[in-house]
């Protein structure tokens, strides 16, 4: 089995320019059940959606967005294409979906990731920050190391004995290759496109060991003994010791170079490669598990839950953590020595859920008490030794000044609402999400006083290799109701009204983008087959409005986790916003960033503030209509 999945993921590694806004499955999988890739084969090809639906639908989505006039303008367009080089590009399209198994799923590595030039870091990669934890001094974070370590191991045996069950949406069983993927991946900086690298188990000579940088000094740990038995708590605690024993003494802040443009991080990457030596200290860390970042404490300030946050979406800058960072790897979890603790993952290889479901695995791992019994001898760790030339020492300090650009910009805001969760909406028979998206579209109304493109993510992992198609949140729906909320003259019942049938309109689009009836991969598809075939860009997607209906001023990820942990992200806009948020049964946890540079957009503590406002108002809204109805 091992080796038909790695054939089918060597074809995916090809070295892409589409937004890097994608963020998170919109929908949970509710059961599971199965072992890993028994349905694997199974599952069905992701399809090509018919034109006419496809334009039809975008039409639908774009009419709350502009004037009659160019709405009009809009429908002239769709007729242009559908009569002119739409067939034609459908048509090529269709075909090579026959000949792919996933058609999109080449290309989508290539044009939303390793193509994209920006920082990764607030661009793509998302943090998370889990619940706060019981210690405050270096034993305590070594001993939470060691138990965190031990719970990744323990799940790792289970991806590479393939016992892993199958995820279900309701009953349809999902792709399981990201799970594959997560561990022991990682992302190679390029001039022009970026590389990635996965070390699956099939493959001989599998990766043995994690990453752990602790005061900017990387190290070779070694995880397993000589008869590839996973150590146990005890013994991975041993090598964490050793660890801060090799590393008092302060390194290079190298991981800067991982926060870098990606072009900039290419050319001292490959500056770096000419040595030897350091060029295996590189190939190291690639080859890791995972990378596990053990952090100084943080200065003490008035809202600490959202200091740790940058601290795990960034690091906070070259004078805190960033350069104890390896933004490239798929997976880097941060563990403070003041109890604080996150994770940060590049998107390259998965999106939320498979990272979120090992999160969750490793939280209940490290509180259960369970360990294994001893293995054998460990190899000692192994300090990575990294000779910088001048230019490479130049760039590094040229990367100080970037990032700490970057992390000085970005406003993010932490807060979790408390009033009530999931079980308001669940007691008014309406989507948890799409509530939760409707209180997002009235808060940015409430401020900006116009809708715009909204996004959030939904997972098309019912699909082969499926990754992510755009739930399109704005509708005329969303429109209507935001507007009755802001209308003195209209009645709570006619606002709950209004409400009810936003949120069933966000519910429909949901199931259309997760069973194959999104309009964003299918235009992508479209424009793609066009370039491949050297075709000129149809004048649809030149269209203002074409652009302007999928620039997400509003990006967004609901993210489930069984623990109060919180994910978020940057703006994918310069005018835009991140909004992330767990819906746990009593309470939301939201994670909401803006940029400071731009004079558009709020303050993210504020942006909270209407959010908070916007979920108490619809709560009124439902319940005075039920009440008024009785």
């Amino acid at each position: 089995m091992y080796s038909a999945i790695s054939r089918i993921m060597a074809r995916q590694i090809a070295p892409s320019t589409a937004s890097p806004a994608l963020k998170m499955s919109a929908v949970k999988p509710r059961r599971i059940t199965g072992r890993m890739f028994s349905v694997q084969a199974s599952l069905p090809r992701f399809p090509v959606a018919p034109l006419q639906q496809t334009l039809d639908k975008y039409l639908q989505t774009l009419r709350p967005l502009v004037s009659d006039h160019d709405f009009r303008h809009a429908q002239k367009l769709c007729e242009d294409f559908k009569t002119g080089v739409g067939p034609l590009l459908q048509t090529k399209l269709e075909e090579r979906a026959q000949k792919h198994t996933n058609w999109l799923s080449d290309w989508w590595r290539q044009v939303a990731y390793l193509d994209v030039r920006e920082s990764c870091v607030i661009n793509s990669n998302p943090g998370v920050l889990f619940p706060k934890a019981d210690f405050n001094d270096l034993q305590g974070q070594l001993s939470y190391a060691a138990r965190l370590i031990a719970g990744v191991l323990d799940y790792k045996v289970m991806i590479d004995t393939q016992i892993l069950p199958v995820e279900h949406l309701g009953k349809a069983p999902l792709c399981m290759m990201q799970y594959y993927q997560i561990l022991s991946a990682c992302r190679i900086p390029g001039v022009n496109t970026d590389d990635w690298v996965c070390f699956p188990p099939d493959q001989p000579n599998p990766p043995r060991h994690i990453t752990i940088v602790y005061n900017n000094n990387f190290f070779e740990v070694p995880v397993y003994d000589s008869e590839n038995k996973p150590l146990n708590t005890t013994q991975l605690r041993a090598q964490l010791e050793a660890v801060v024993s090799q590393g008092s003494s302060q390194g290079p802040p190298l991981g800067l170079f991982t926060m870098e443009n990606r072009e900039n991080w290419a050319r001292a990457y490959k500056n770096m490669c000419k040595d030897e030596v350091t060029k295996s200290s590189l190939e190291s860390i690639q080859r890791s598990i995972v990378v596990i970042c053990l952090d100084q404490p943080n200065p003490s300030t008035p809202d600490p839950r959202t200091t740790s946050g940058h601290q795990m979406l960034h690091g906070a800058g070259s004078q805190l953590h960033t350069g104890n960072r390896w933004f490239d790897k798929t997976i880097q979890f941060v563990v403070g020595q003041d109890g604080v603790s996150g994770l940060n993952y590049e998107h390259t290889s998965a999106e939320g859920p498979p990272v979120i479901h090992l999160m969750d695995h490793c939280l209940e791992y490290i509180n259960s008490g369970k360990d294994w019994e001893a293995a054998g001898n460990a190899v000692t760790p192994r300090l990575l030794t990294m000779n910088l030339s001048h230019d490479v020492e130049n760039s590094l300090n040229l990367a100080k000044e970037n990032i700490d650009r970057m992390v000085q910009d970005l406003d993010l805001k932490v807060f979790t609402f408390e009033e009530f969760g999931k079980n308001f909406p669940k007691s008014q028979r309406v989507s948890p999400d799409s509530f939760i998206q409707s209180a997002i579209q009235l808060a940015y109304y409430r401020h900006h006083r116009k809708p715009v493109g909204s996004y959030e993510s939904g997972s098309i992992r019912m699909f082969q290799l499926g990754r992510t198609e755009t739930i399109r949140s704005c509708s005329s729906s969303s429109l209507e109701f935001t507007q009755a909320m802001l209308d003195p003259s209209q009645s709570n019942q006619k606002r709950a009204e209004l409400l009810r049938r936003a949120i069933n309109s966000h519910k429909q689009y949901t199931n259309d983008a997760i069973s194959g009836k999104g309009i964003d991969r299918h235009f992508l598809g479209l424009s793609l087959i066009a370039q491949e075939n050297k075709i000129e860009l149809p004048e649809l997607f030149k269209d203002p409005n074409f652009v302007f209906s999928k620039t997400w001023r509003i990006s967004t990820s609901q993210v489930p986790a069984k623990s109060e942990s919180v994910l978020f992200f940057g703006p994918v806009c310069p005018d835009g916003y991140g909004f992330c948020y767990n819906p746990q049964e009593k309470r939301i946890l939201f994670g909401i960033s803006s940029f400071k540079s731009n004079d558009v957009t709020l303050p993210a503590a504020q942006m909270c503030e209407l959010v908070a406002d916007s979920l108490r108002d619809m709560r009124q809204v439902m319940e005075s209509s039920v009440k008024s109805s009785l």
